[in-house]
Formats: C-alpha cells, structure tokens, sequence
C-alpha cells in the first residue's frame, strides 16, 4: 500500500541521487567494483520461502555474475557499506539480487553496516520480496575460510586464486534464516574496473535492479518500488535522465 510517506522518501532519495550525480558520474555510489563469475548451487532438503527461484532447486548449478563493491569508495583502511549484487540465469531473462552489509538481527537487518572486509560482512536485501507466503528477505555470508584483504590488489589476488564462497538464506522479516543454496565465485579475467585502467567490461553496462529483473516467483510491493525505483531510473538512465 502506498503512503504518502513512502513517495515523499522516493522524492528525497531521487533528488539525494541527483546532488550526487553532479559529482560522480555514471555511478553516484559503489563507483568501483569487481566483477566475478561462477556457479550457485541448491541445498537439498532447503525450508520453502514462498518464492519459486528459491524452492524450485534446478537440477544443475546456475551460472552468476557478480559485482563486489564499497558504496562510498572510502580508502581502504575505512569501513564501508560494502555491495553485492549477484545476476543469475533465470532462462529468457536475467534476474537480479542485490545486496548490501546489514545487521543480521531485528532490527539490524533493516540496516547497514560497514565493514573493512567483505568476509565479515552479513549481506541482506534490507528490503522485502512479495512471495506466496508473505514477505521474504534473502541474506548471504562468507563459507570460506579466512579472511578477505580491504585492499584492492591483494582482494583481486585472493579472488583470482582462491575464489570466494557464500551461502544464500531466506527468512521472513522477523524469523530465523534458513539456508537455501551455495555460492562459488572468481575473480572474471579482466573485469577488476579499478579507475586507473579507464574503462572495464563493468562500465561498459553491469548494471543491476532487482525490481525490473525480478526473481521467478518473487513480487514487488508497491511501497518498495515507490521508494526505491525514482532513484533507480534515474541513476541507471530510464527515466529519460540520461546519468552519464
């Protein structure tokens, strides 16, 4: 149901979106990234969410693209809200989730929270898909061993050798988590969008909204649209504001 109070949030977070596009171009947030690719894989016996990607386990693992980031782009030795969003092969369209370093209680999981290592970081979706069972919140922590660097050479050479490991979960806003499938990922040949290399196979269009690329089986409620999508089409250039 919208509120009044929702679309006034959608206007400040546009015109907020805006100021900042005066100074950082094409992205006002999460200006660099890494981009990693590998594979998802459904745990048998997983709790159902409601949501058909989620409890629909396909028999094969799914080919991801992921984006790694710092939302500010703060130094290194900084903690920063820390993103990841995630593109997985849904079939004729991609579907998205993005994720940012949360809380992972109530209410910390309505909340962001920086982070010096994305190894430490608990992710959430800090918004709420519709499913057929009600509202459902999807999360993601590290599975590997050790400790990711801060530090953006010694992260890409990790990400590079290594490879990193995270699993997926679900819950309802005020519930448990319930995990429902593994993430293995590596550092994409070339795909580090540092800005001292000028342009990366990032900027050349990753861009990722999980409201126009839904999850199969997942709704959006229309508050959530009303909040997030002006600063959205704006940022990504679908409102006729071209951001770049």
């Amino acid at each position: 149901m919208l509120t009044p109070l929702t679309r006034r949030g959608g206007r400040v977070l546009r015109a907020l979106f805006a100021g900042l596009l005066l100074l950082r171009r094409p992205r006002p947030i999460h200006v660099r990234g890494r981009v990693l690719e590998g594979h998802i894989t459904w745990l048998p016996g997983a709790e159902p969410s409601g949501i058909a990607w989620v409890d629909e386990a396909p028999s094969v693992p799914v080919a991801v693209v992921a984006r790694l980031s710092r939302s500010v782009g703060l130094p290194w030795l900084l903690p920063d809200v820390i993103g990841l969003a995630l593109r997985i092969d849904a079939g004729d369209l991609p579907a998205d989730i993005e994720l940012a370093s949360t809380g992972r209680g109530v209410p910390g999981r309505f909340m962001l929270a920086v982070q010096r290592s994305a190894s430490r970081a608990w992710f959430g979706t800090l918004f709420p898909y519709r499913s057929s069972r009600g509202p459902v919140l999807l999360s993601a922590r590290q599975t590997s061993d050790g400790t990711l660097p801060a530090r953006g050479d010694a992260l890409d050479a990790v990400l590079t050798r290594a490879g990193w490991g995270l699993r997926l979960y679900h819950a309802t806003p005020t519930g448990l988590w319930h995990p429902f499938a593994d993430v293995s990922l590596r550092m994409r040949a070339g795909a580090d969008d540092a800005a001292n290399h000028g342009t990366s196979q990032d900027d050349a269009g990753l861009r990722f909204d999980s409201v126009r690329n839904a999850l199969p089986g997942a709704g959006t409620y229309p508050w959530v649209r009303s909040l997030r999508q002006p600063s959205y089409r704006l940022v990504q250039g679908t409102d006729g504001v071209t951001p770049g």
